[in-house]
């Protein structure tokens, strides 16, 4: 039977595999639990097993697992990104990697929908003109997202997602993204469009990962240029958005920005920016649900089924070829 090893604390196993995936794991593999994820305790259940099960708080996987050309031949992570965890160099020992990044897709992409419907009806300002013992308020109104033009940076398996959830809004999505083909907007049912386009939306969500080319990616002049009232979610990373100078338009009422990630995490804000209600802001928990984390073994261990049995790579597989750009 394939030996699997679950290489993460038993707290976090208890937050990434449901009750019914630990039933296939026993039906399946010859499983062995990690009691601690001390580097030298994963070597040790790396040396033995097929099959490397990983999560949040596993260590670095060194590539010296491998050097004797003997270790696990699939890592399957239960969480995201997959490059603090393992080197590419390991490709070459025709290590299969797999990330349950496309389900974690899936809960960002709901909070993305989330965030775009709560500030285009201007909920935080209701919310707020209520708790200071005002009622309807005519200085302001609410908003629509049905039919409207969505701009989205990146089509990332997060952008993916919340294209899927778009589609009953009938929205005019366009999509900046140097490696999007035509042929492949197409598929998704959105349209190519300049960086610059794209800024121009009422909506605009970014889905790019932490690469040296999208540090600064929207500069504070694009900012300037986003219709007043557009409401920007970022929940992708700080660093790739100007966010003094988104601060400095959402602060003077001009637009309405989400917040997820930030630059630097924590962020140190004044009182101002904590209070105003165009502001939405969240703790980097775009990813975070308890379905969803319940559901990334099972995401994971599926595929890792499939390519056991017949060499089929399902969509959790992290193809090699795009680790440059990979999240």
């Amino acid at each position: 039977m394939t030996k699997l090893a679950v290489v993460m604390t038993p707290e976090r196993a208890d937050d990434v595999i449901s009750a019914e995936t630990r039933t296939l794991l026993a039906e399946r593999f010859e499983v062995s639990w990690a009691a601690d994820v001390d580097p030298s305790t994963v070597a040790t259940l790396a040396e033995g097993s097929d099959v490397l099960l990983t999560s949040w708080g596993t260590p670095h996987l060194d590539a010296s697992i491998w050097a004797s050309g003997t270790g696990p031949k699939v890592v399957a992570h239960a969480a995201g990104s997959v490059k603090r965890l393992v080197d590419p160099v390991i490709f070459e020992q025709d290590v299969a990697v797999f990330s349950a990044g496309g389900r974690i897709a899936w809960s960002v992409g709901e909070y993305c929908l989330a965030a775009m419907l709560t500030l285009a009806r201007k909920l935080p300002r209701f919310d707020a003109a209520i708790r200071d013992g005002g009622w309807k308020q005519t200085a302001f109104r609410g908003g629509e997202l049905a039919g409207q033009q969505v701009g989205l940076l990146g089509a990332s398996s997060t952008a993916r997602a919340l294209i899927t959830l778009l589609k009953p809004f009938g929205c005019d999505v366009v999509v900046y993204d140097p490696y999007l083909t035509q042929q492949r907007a197409a598929a998704l049912g959105v349209r190519s469009a300049s960086l610059e386009e794209t800024m121009a939306c009422p909506f605009v969500s970014l889905h790019v990962p932490d690469v040296p080319e999208t540090k600064g990616l929207v500069t504070r002049k694009l900012i300037e240029q986003l219709p007043d009232n557009a409401v920007v979610v970022n929940s992708s990373r700080g660093p790739a958005i100007d966010q003094q100078a988104l601060l400095d338009h959402a602060l003077d009422g001009r637009i309405y920005a989400a917040l997820d990630v930030y630059d630097p995490e924590p962020p140190a804000f004044d009182a101002t920016t904590l209070a105003a209600p165009n502001l939405l802001l969240t703790p980097h928990v775009a990813g975070d649900t308890k379905e969803g984390h319940l559901a990334l073994t099972g995401y994971v261990v599926a595929d890792v089924l499939a390519y056991l049995g017949n060499g089929t790579k399902g969509p959790s597989y992290v193809d090699p070829s795009s680790w440059s750009i990979a999240a």
